[in-house]
């Protein structure tokens, strides 16, 4: 009988990668299932010898432009060859008949993805809050990249990226949702009314958050630093402050709608974590960026949050996630909208 965690047929996988990196199985594969992916799915994958992580879509219902994995393996492949910290990718697999979905293997990085307030608060203020520090610091390396220098000159379009992002998560809502949801209409007309002039554009992550990053002590120096950025699903090239927005979204909401920020992430509650003006006046700094357009963006991510549990809300209540920590994400929605009137004002 196969032990083997939902969505992942191990014996499958570990053929697939000896036929096209025959160096890279030493024998049978056992994977343990990671994040039970309010996104995508996450497993860790070994041999025995080889420690691997594996990524693949959601099951059942999946949104046309998300979840694209050859576009996660891409960026963390060209990020390689700069300063960002990613994991080494091992190969992709685009074909979806192989194990139902496309998926792509990638060496496994030491490190924690710190999520909750509980897991900071042993490490006392000064280590959370130079933790916090890099945590900016990363980000700013990551606007500063020159994206067509790391081949990544297609990876998206710049100009217009903000019109088009309001664009394209109202048609992520609409293929989402089932439900009303009261003040969604009235914060959609803000954003589509006061688009601001973009800037220049840089590669943007997209869900960038201090659990999107793992985070180890150096041997060298005893410091912790970040040793990958992870969950490039909605990477593209765009408007850096969308990331910064992102950033400042979930920890207001952990801040100020613990209900609601726990869901995601109640780490900005420990003790040394820089608020929002610290972080927002750092990144500022390291960037030399102009953030005065920062409330917009906050509008916006507020929203592309509230549609992203949205969707996760419809895949539970079709019966199609796996893992625990799903009930109660659409009553989650609310605020979020709550959030992004309240920051267009």
């Amino acid at each position: 009988m196969s032990t083997d965690p939902q969505g992942l047929d191990t014996a499958i996988v570990a053929e697939w990668l000896s036929s096209v990196a025959p160096d890279a199985v030493a024998g049978p594969f056992e994977a343990t299932l990671i994040t039970g992916g309010k996104s995508n799915l996450t497993y860790l994958v070994t041999d025995g010898v080889h420690e691997y992580v594996v990524r693949r879509p959601p099951l059942g219902h999946v949104l046309a432009t998300a979840h694209d994995m050859g576009r996660e393996y891409r960026i963390m492949d060209a990020l390689r060859s700069t300063a960002v910290p990613v994991p080494t990718m091992v190969a992709l697999c685009d074909d979806a008949d192989v194990i139902g979905a496309p998926f792509y293997v990638m060496q496994k990085v030491a490190g924690t993805p710190y999520s909750r307030a509980e897991q900071l608060a042993p490490l006392g203020a000064d280590r959370t809050r130079a933790i916090t520090e890099r945590m900016v610091d990363t980000l700013a390396t990551l606007h500063a990249v020159d994206y067509r220098a790391a081949g990544l000159g297609e990876f998206g379009r710049p100009d217009g990226y903000l019109r088009r992002q309001v664009s394209r998560w109202k048609k992520q809502l609409a293929a989402s949702s089932t439900r009303e949801l009261p003040g969604m209409d009235q914060l959609v007309e803000h954003l589509d009314r006061n688009v601001p002039t973009g800037g220049e554009g840089t590669i943007v992550h997209g869900d960038y958050r201090l659990d999107n990053l793992l985070v180890d002590t150096d041997p060298v120096t005893a410091e912790d630093t970040v040793t990958a950025v992870l969950d490039w699903e909605m990477s593209t090239l765009g408007d850096p402050l969308t990331d910064v927005a992102v950033m400042l979204a979930y920890q207001q909401l952990a801040e100020t709608s613990p209900a609601s920020g726990a869901v995601v992430t109640d780490a900005p509650l420990a003790p040394g974590y820089l608020d929002r003006e610290a972080v927002l006046a750092r990144y500022a700094a390291a960037s030399g960026r102009d953030v005065s357009d920062i409330g917009y963006h906050l509008s916006l991510a507020f929203f592309k949050l509230a549609v992203i549990l949205e969707g996760i809300h419809f895949r539970h209540a079709q019966g199609q996630t796996v893992g625990a920590g799903f009930d109660g994400i659409g009553d989650m929605i609310a605020p979020l909208i709550d959030a992004g009137r309240a920051a267009s004002r």
